[in-house]
């Protein structure tokens, strides 16, 4: 196939760091930003939107460490059109290759009228002069109509053809409430593409939500009609339903080239990897029928359908497994396995580590590897989130000791070393987690609400490693801790730790 021409290109803009760390529950520490913003440059994204700046000093951080750090890509900031936000924005920024400034203002008369309060010309002026602050800093300025799939076709157009003569280089045209239905979203584009003048001068962006479960369907109809950036996330989490899924949209232009005459410079082989490590570090589960990433995305449960596979895979696959990168993972460690070895794994998973945080996960590996045959990459990617990524513990566990059985209440006796001093508590309880999480509470003094506890078994087998998630509310924070162990009862404590480590981590930087 002969090299495709620029205007065939579809620009990656992955916001899994900004929008969809808006997850409920969601709470990334800076390291774990570091660590997701290195796969996404292995991955090959064009643009990482790394994050809110203003919204908080952890926020900046986290945005001013990918800006210096990664190379071969853009890290791009979002800020209110306030000349505030813009600067705080700048100066997260400015050390990366390219930066990019990315500056907002809803649309919509609903919007308008309820939000912001504001008119039409109001909005225009403020739309016009925050890309001219912006460009001010960086000939690299996106601006984005929110709200665009519900405003005034007209009047989007108008403020584009000004925010495009203010410096705007790429302007967005998000479906902010996933209302939009992929042939009458197509109609939208076109539209655009034909009433603004100067069109030609910028890129034209996508940005889809799946409340009504057609953000990549509607992705796709804007690309038909000109669109030549995406802006997505992995796995498509996100606000409420999620954004368009960054791997869905990829391997349709890749799979459905005869419809879709496009390329991106994805490297596919990566996109596993990566859709584990953000499940991971985010505590949100990929369900097992997901497209493309889901755990059965690939099994073949059907009779017919395994002897098709097995006679020829294109029977019943479209994608091959290899492409997304499932033919990794066939290393499996055991006792005997070298620290060589553990590294080589990890950087195969996207983990890139010290020798102090090899030697880490090394002590951890071998305690695991003594206590079962083998070790997968899933417990070494749990064994990663425990040992090197979690935020600093105020909250530590020192010792657990459980007493339960048939026809016996159980009490949990918890040793927990809060700011470097260890304490006890002992409690009772409907069962013996109910019983240590009693405990941790009274230790700490919580007034947190346990509103999720979710077990999974990390592989198969009885000697698997348990992992636990939990979500608390504290204050109007939300929050995922997440702990691994073949004890469940230990993985849960420590799961229950994590989730008030954050908490404290959310109170220091607010």
């Amino acid at each position: 196939m002969g090299k495709m021409s620029s205007s065939e290109r579809i620009i990656v803009f992955d916001t899994t760091l900004r929008d969809g760390e808006q997850s409920p529950g969601v709470s990334l520490n800076v390291e774990e930003k570091l660590q997701i913003g290195r796969q996404l440059e292995k991955l090959g994204v064009d643009v990482i939107e790394a994050g809110f700046p203003i919204a908080s000093p952890g926020d900046f951080e986290g945005v001013q460490r990918l800006a210096r750090e990664l190379r071969g890509l853009e890290i791009t900031a979002l800020a209110r059109a306030r000349e505030k936000d813009i600067d705080v924005a700048w100066e997260a920024i400015k050390d990366g290759e390219n930066p990019r400034i990315h500056t907002f203002i809803a649309t919509s008369d609903i919007h308008l009228k309820y939000k912001l309060k504001k008119t039409r010309d109001q909005v225009l002026d403020m739309a016009r002069a925050a890309v001219k602050y912006a460009a001010g800093y960086s000939g690299n300025v996106e601006f984005s109509a929110e709200d665009a799939s519900r405003s005034d076709l007209d009047f989007v157009c108008k403020v584009f053809e000004a925010v495009i003569d203010a410096g705007a280089t790429t302007v967005n045209f998000p479906d902010t409430v996933g209302y939009a239905i992929p042939w009458d979203f197509a109609g939208m584009i076109r539209y655009i593409k034909e009433h603004t003048p100067n069109i030609h001068k910028a890129v034209l962006s996508v940005h889809c939500h799946n409340d009504l479960g057609l953000a990549t369907a509607n992705v796709l109809a804007a690309i038909e009609q000109g669109a030549r950036q995406v802006e997505c996330t992995i796995n498509g989490i996100g606000e409420r339903a999620g954004n368009s899924a960054l791997e869905e949209v990829v391997m349709a232009i890749r799979t459905r080239r005869d419809l879709l005459p496009y390329e991106t410079g994805i490297s596919t082989q990566h996109i596993v990897a990566t859709s584990r490590m953000v499940s991971l570090l985010t505590g949100m589960v990929v369900q097992a029928n997901k497209a493309i990433v889901g755990n059965n995305a690939f099994a073949h449960e059907s009779g017919i359908h395994q002897d098709g596979v097995l006679k020829e895979r294109t029977t019943y696959e479209i994608i091959d497994p290899k492409d997304i990168g499932l033919s990794q993972g066939l290393l499996i460690l055991g006792k005997h396995s070298g620290r060589h070895a553990l590294k080589a794994k990890l950087e195969e998973l996207g983990y890139r580590l010290s020798d102090d945080e090899i030697d880490r996960v090394f002590v951890s590996f071998k305690a695991i590897a003594d206590k079962k045959k083998e070790v997968y990459p899933e417990d070494l990617e749990a064994l990663v989130a425990e040992q090197v990524l979690r935020i600093p513990d105020r909250y530590r566990l020192v010792y657990l000791h459980v007493a339960g059985g048939s026809g016996i209440r159980p009490a949990a006796t918890v040793g927990v070393e809060i700011d470097g001093k260890e304490a006890q508590e002992v409690s009772m309880g409907a069962g013996p987690i109910d019983a240590a999480f009693k405990a941790v509470a009274k230790l700490v003094k919580t007034h947190s609400r346990l509103l999720r506890f979710a077990v999974n078994s990390i592989t198969g087998g009885t000697d698997a490693l348990g992992e636990v998630t939990v979500r608390l509310e504290e204050d109007g924070h939300v929050v995922t801790g997440q702990g691994a162990d073949p004890d469940i009862i230990t993985a849960s404590v420590r799961a229950y730790l994590n989730a008030l480590n954050r908490l404290h981590y959310m109170e220091e930087y607010k």
